[in-house]
């Protein structure tokens, strides 16, 4: 009976979702049957299905003279969208894939890399490990061709989430490591905290769970400063596993509580089934085998249902372990079925692909060193050949300049070389490498400050003029643009754009928070946006939530007493 009542929740949210994406499903079907006259008005239905769901922030409406390829693209990616939120990740791979071709066909590149991520990320839930990691390496190269470091951390995070789901911990951390790197240098913090949660989960994969409880409390300390609670909660799991693994497991289950009961309360199937895991192990490893049981069933009973094989894997692993010793013929079934996932997710192909890609991703990280290193050395040498002739011109006045001159060139070449030499060392030694300084910040002048703080000012005011952008600001502190630009990252090591789109994003969550009265559009004119798809996309960039779903969690929280 107590399996039973656990599971309710589960199953009434089951029979809801289910409704929900078979209206969807009909809006794609009769867009897929549409002719070429009708194809607009039938993805205007498929929109418009989607905002009445509240999966969209405004609603697309596309002319009759639409080409129907671009229809076909945004219904195909948007339904992929959609079916990865609903965690139908089969469904999801399969629209991406069709809008793929459209995307590269475009010329889109920024739109093809957001359609390799999705692929990559719907395959990872679906345990198709070599698949993931060949979208992401194709997104990878275009996020490195943009020369985007943001794009690059965000794809390199997927990289070591990827080799983590593959069970291959020790070549996860040299991507999580280098998009720390990526992250600090775009100076992105939500992006940060994501990659130090995943840094947390890798190195409690590989047993160095001190390392990994360290990360998770950084990440933890970062969202809520971020105002992110749905992440914040993640950390949360993140932090629990690092403290199971150092056997506190009481301190373990009381994070592991606040988690699940707020995931429960946003309907976050993928993270209850996660926690309930956890949950699980903790309790079998502090004895309770019967109090884990209804956990590890929920678990199994979510991830069968999304598709989710890894994570099954693991329920089925613990029911396992819980049954055992008092129903042996139940505990059997289990472990069958654990070894059948296993033998699936962990194939002898699959393990020689993703080595075979991380051993391409080296020797491209290796090439682009070393072609750093050899532009170094020509630039030193033709400073070399430039001296020598001024000092053929100027005569031996020049003699003690040069010596100099040639002393420095010859110590740095050294030291470019000694970097060279060690290049294809730095794997060994990563796991020792500590990316936790590089999110600590220098304490400003008093003249910075009082820069930093005018700027502000002038930012907001421009804000609400309806003119915030890099030239204005310039202008408006007597500066050129590259002078501010200079400034500003000689003094926070941002950009002018970085600058401005985070003073955006404060307003935008100002006007959500304190006018409730305004909608999303509204909300993104006021912030300076020309659309509501751009604005609801850096918003939930910055905030990990879309506009409506933050508004809805808001309202959720403060309708109930025990959130602050």
């Amino acid at each position: 009976m107590t399996t039973l009542r656990a599971l309710l929740p589960f199953v009434l949210t089951l029979l809801l979702t289910t409704s929900a994406q078979a209206d969807v499903g009909q809006q794609l079907q009769r867009f897929d049957q549409a002719t070429e006259n009708s194809m607009a008005e039938r993805a205007n239905d498929f929109f418009r299905q989607l905002y009445d769901e509240q999966f969209l922030d405004t609603l697309y409406i596309y002319s009759s003279a639409a080409p129907a390829d671009t229809l076909r693209e945004q219904v195909w990616y948007w339904a992929a969208e959609y079916f990865y939120d609903q965690q139908r990740y089969e469904q999801a791979d399969a629209y991406a894939l069709q809008a793929l071709p459209l995307y590269k066909q475009g010329n889109d590149r920024t739109g093809e890399a957001d359609c390799l991520n999705l692929l990559a990320i719907a395959n990872v839930r679906l345990g198709h490990y070599q698949r993931a990691a060949t979208f992401a390496k194709q997104c990878h190269q275009l996020d490195e061709a943009s020369g985007d470091a943001d794009r690059q951390a965000a794809s390199l995070n997927l990289l070591a989430a990827i080799y983590l789901s593959a069970n291959q911990g020790q070549e996860a951390v040299k991507y999580v490591l280098r998009g720390i790197d990526k992250a600090t240098q775009a100076n992105d913090q939500p992006r940060l905290a994501t990659l130090l949660g995943t840094a947390s989960e890798i190195y409690h994969a590989i047993g160095d769970d001190q390392r990994s409880l360290s990360y998770a409390e950084q990440a933890y300390e970062m969202e809520q400063q971020l105002g992110r609670e749905y992440k914040a909660m993640i950390r949360l799991s993140q932090k629990a596993s690092a403290l199971m693994g150092m056997e506190q497991y009481e301190e373990a289950r009381l994070e592991l509580e606040k988690a699940i009961g707020y995931f429960r309360q946003v309907n976050d199937r993928q993270s209850i089934g996660i926690c309930c895991n956890k949950m699980g192990m903790v309790l079998l490893r502090q004895g309770d085998a019967e109090g884990g049981v209804p956990f590890f069933r929920e678990a199994a009973a979510i991830f069968g249902q999304i598709g989710d094989r890894g994570q099954e894997m693991y329920a089925h692993r613990g029911l396992y372990e819980c049954l055992w010793k008092t129903n042996p013929d139940s505990a059997k079934i289990e472990n069958d079925l654990f070894s059948a996932l296993k033998d699936s997710l962990y194939s002898n192909a699959s393990a020689e692909s993703l080595a075979r890609f991380n051993a391409e991703f080296e020797n491209d990280w290796l090439k682009r060193e070393n072609q750093e290193v050899l532009t170094a050395r020509k630039r030193m040498m033709w400073t070399a050949v430039i001296i020598v002739v001024a000092l053929l011109l100027l005569g031996g006045a020049g003699a003690w300049l040069m010596r100099r001159r040639q002393q420095r060139i010859s110590e740095q070449l050294r030291a470019n070389l000694q970097k060279y030499d060690e290049l294809s060392r730095r794997y060994n030694n990563a796991l020792q490498t500590s990316a936790a300084n590089s999110t600590e910040h220098t304490q400003l002048t008093e003249g910075d400050q009082q820069f930093i703080d005018k700027l502000t000012a002038t930012a907001e005011q421009l804000l609400l003029d309806g003119h915030l952008d890099a030239e204005t600001t310039a202008a408006q502190m007597g500066m050129s643009l590259y002078q501010l630009r200079q400034r500003l990252a000689a003094t926070t090591g941002d950009t002018p754009q970085l600058f401005i789109a985070t003073m955006r994003m404060r307003h935008a969550r100002h006007l959500l928070d304190e006018h409730p009265e305004m909608t999303v559009g509204e909300v993104a004119m006021a912030c300076g946006y020309g659309d509501t798809p751009n604005f609801t996309r850096a918003f939930k960039k910055t905030f990990g939530l879309t506009p409506t779903q933050y508004l809805a969690i808001k309202s959720a929280n403060t309708s109930n007493d025990n959130i602050i």
